[in-house]
């Protein structure tokens, strides 16, 4: 639920479609309902308390996580207009100095152009935090970054990755993903050095406070970690590793299929991995090696 600061506005801002641009109670309605979702998201994850402190970036990782969640590009499209009202509203009622959204452009393309790092930008990534460290939270870090670039995982399933999932010998995962279904997927060798380190070494320093814990990976109190510490973890590696890139974990997930596919990976083993229930949602990683075809040929080819 938005903090009662941001509600109260979302409120006021129903009764000004209302009384003052005459729109049907039903629309208000449609507005009041986008715009407090993506206030629950920003006071829940991002500890917004009020609407002068929200940057553009805060609302693109908003917008990324309805595409996380599964929303269609029309959808997330309504939300952005929705908040782009509200903004303008704000900015007309002095309640913020700047409308941020006012250079937003409309996600539409998004389903076809997910983000996704370079191999390059990959690998300063995960150098953002060395592979063994004195502080086990940099070791855990280090083991959460490789994880989710080794195997595609949804932040939702790395949060909730419990130690009888890990199959050292067999070099896999068992991942319960959406709709309770089971999937396999290998592990790479690297990812797996850090991990069985982590494990080892470090987890049952972090388990001591709670040892019959589950999960893979703890806070420092030995809790499982929340799907926001895990964005966290990702947004400090990509400042460290001096990346401007809007990152999120699901930036992870994105270029391990685009890497698997530019690789010589085929769709359906791809499809396999991520999980994805039809594999018109795996298409979109085409869209991203036919716009590296086009840069190439434009940068290369004389009359490109």
């Amino acid at each position: 639920m938005p903090s009662a600061l941001l509600q109260r506005d979302i409120t006021a801002f129903g009764q000004f479609l209302v009384l003052e641009r005459g729109l049907a109670r039903n629309t208000r309605s449609a507005y009041e309902t986008d715009i407090s979702s993506a206030a629950a998201y920003l006071s829940e994850v991002l500890h917004v308390k009020s609407w002068g402190t929200v940057d553009r970036e805060m609302l693109l990782d908003y917008l990324d996580d309805l595409r996380f969640k599964g929303c269609e590009s029309s959808t997330i499209a309504r939300h952005l207009i929705s908040l782009k009202m509200f903004f303008r509203y704000l900015k007309s009622e002095e309640l913020i100095p700047a409308d941020i959204t006012e250079v937003m452009e409309s996600p539409r393309l998004w389903k076809i152009l997910p983000d996704f790092l370079s191999e390059q930008e990959v690998l300063a990534l995960l150098k953002a935090f060395p592979a063994k460290s004195d502080d086990p939270l940099v070791v855990r870090n280090r083991t959460i970054l490789e994880l989710l670039y080794a195997s595609g995982l949804r932040v939702s399933e790395a949060a909730s990755l419990p130690l009888t999932a890990v199959d050292m010998e067999q070099e896999l995962l068992r991942v319960t993903g959406k709709g309770s279904k089971t999937r396999i997927v290998p592990v790479g060798r690297p990812a797996l050095r850090q991990l069985k380190y982590y494990l080892d070494f470090v987890r049952p320093l972090l388990a001591e406070k709670n040892p019959s814990e589950p999960a893979v990976f703890l806070s420092y109190r030995g809790k499982p970690l929340e799907r926001e510490r895990l964005w966290q973890v990702v947004k400090l590696a990509a400042n460290l590793a001096g990346i401007s890139k809007n990152i999120h974990p699901h930036t992870l997930r994105h270029s391990f299929a685009s890497h698997l596919l530019a690789h010589g990976a085929d769709l359906r083993t791809i499809q396999e991995m991520l999980g994805h229930a039809n594999i018109a949602t795996t298409e979109i990683y085409t869209h991203i090696d036919r716009n590296k075809l086009l840069s190439v040929h434009r940068k290369f080819h004389p009359r490109g």
